[in-house]
């Protein structure tokens, strides 16, 4: 999942980016709102962290701003200020939830994966076809019974061809949503992971469950009988 945490405090904002990261999340973060601005202009999310007192445009007008023209990407708020009215405020401009500073991280974890669940309609922890199974909560994955050795990168992919399964994915799509805005659009880094990912799926499987649909992109289905 392609997340933006914009956050002011900085030692605060690296702290939630490394834990994001570690459980194969693609983050992307700034520290202040006219760069949460110029980034949302831009980029696509599947979720958004949004601290309220914010330098340049605060948390508010950003929540303001995107709602205007999107009203499908999650946010969630992480405020120091934790009134009922402040939280009601929040909520009524379109956030999704909202987490009052100081938490922990591991809550932090367990919103996200509530919204990440609510975006896709997809109600179980573990996410499965046929053999396949990835845990949204521990971040790994099994096929036919065996735990995988993945990349963070192949966790992401795997993830959302499960939430996607039966459709077709491109890799633009993949682009948008497993990898941040570092990566360069022209690299062939989708087809490595994707090829790397398909190879342990095999080699555990005894058959490929992702398949290539020539024109439209990549698709996880069950083994047919």
């Amino acid at each position: 999942m392609h997340i933006l945490v914009v956050e002011d405090e900085r030692a605060l904002c690296e702290a939630i980016v490394r834990s994001l990261r570690r459980l194969a999340y693609s983050v992307d973060f700034c520290y202040d709102g006219d760069k949460a601005l110029a980034l949302l202009g831009v980029e696509r999310y599947d979720l958004v962290l949004l601290d309220l007192n914010l330098p340049g445009a605060d948390g508010m007008t950003v929540l303001r701003t995107l709602r205007q023209k999107d009203r499908d990407t999650k946010v969630l708020i992480l405020s120091a200020r934790s009134a009922v009215s402040d939280k009601v405020e929040g909520l009524d401009a379109g956030a999704n939830d909202y987490l009052a500073k100081p938490f922990h991280l591991e809550e932090l974890a367990a919103r996200i994966r509530s919204l990440t669940r609510r975006r896709f309609t997809q109600n179980d922890v573990v996410l499965t076809c046929g053999q396949v199974a990835f845990d949204t909560k521990s971040r790994t994955a099994t096929a036919g019974g065996q735990e995988l050795s993945l990349t963070r990168k192949e966790l992401g992919i795997l993830e959302y061809l499960l939430l996607h399964q039966g459709c077709p994915v491109s890799q633009e799509e993949l682009l948008d949503h497993v990898w941040d805005n570092r990566v360069d659009h022209f690299s062939n880094s989708i087809r490595v992971h994707i090829s790397a990912l398909r190879k342990k799926l095999r080699a555990a499987l005894g058959f490929d469950p992702i398949r290539n649909r020539i024109g439209e992109g990549y698709v996880m289905e069950e083994e047919k009988p």
